[in-house]
């Protein structure tokens, strides 16, 4: 027999709640993620180059395709340095509302999908340490699973790395908790 979806609302929301409230403690009282970010060497004339290019993702040098990357002279730009992949985000207001909001639908989200996977492996009545064990699991692989892809491809540090895997294992184990103590 699996177990619906709105039958687990309330793990759904509390696991989502508190993962929203444990991840703002993190991110705005601890902050060990301040250290992810270095500063440039003459930030002034960095901004200076980049004022007025508009908010997105670019890449230094800057290849189209494959065959442009083949260009001697991107290869020798890439050769010297630097090489860089940049964000650039709208500027103006501090404000992170919209952020907050999407982040925590993000959590929902993902509480959400939890609750599938274990309404339809897990049985009613099943124990807290089993139904711990599955939700916890797939909770962490949903936090943390894809930072391995920024250390392979985008050159983020090995300590952001983890740093971010512990803060999903942290979600998991708090999303695990609430789907044991509340699993019908």
């Amino acid at each position: 027999m699996n177990i619906t979806l709105t039958s687990l609302w309330l793990p759904i929301l509390l696991s989502g709640v508190a993962v929203f409230l444990v991840s703002s403690l993190i991110w705005a009282v601890i902050q060990y993620h301040n250290s992810d970010w270095q500063k440039l060497p003459d930030e002034e004339s960095a901004r200076s180059a980049l004022k007025g290019t508009a908010a997105g993702q670019y890449a230094l040098p800057y290849a189209a395709d494959n065959k442009a990357k083949q260009d001697e002279a991107w290869q020798q730009k890439y050769r010297e340095g630097p090489v860089a992949m940049l964000v650039v985000v709208p500027h103006g207001s501090m404000a992170m509302g919209k952020q907050m909001v999407q982040w925590f639908v993000y959590c929902l989200a993902i509480s959400v999908c939890v609750a599938y996977i274990a309404g339809v492996t897990l049985v009613p009545g099943t124990e807290y340490l089993k139904v711990f064990q599955v939700t916890s699991t797939v909770a962490f692989l949903s936090y943390a699973g894809a930072h391995g892809l920024g250390v392979i491809w985008f050159g983020h540090t090995t300590g952001r790395f983890l740093k971010d895997m512990f803060d999903g294992l942290v979600y998991g184990l708090i999303t695990g908790g609430f789907f044991g103590w509340l699993w019908p």
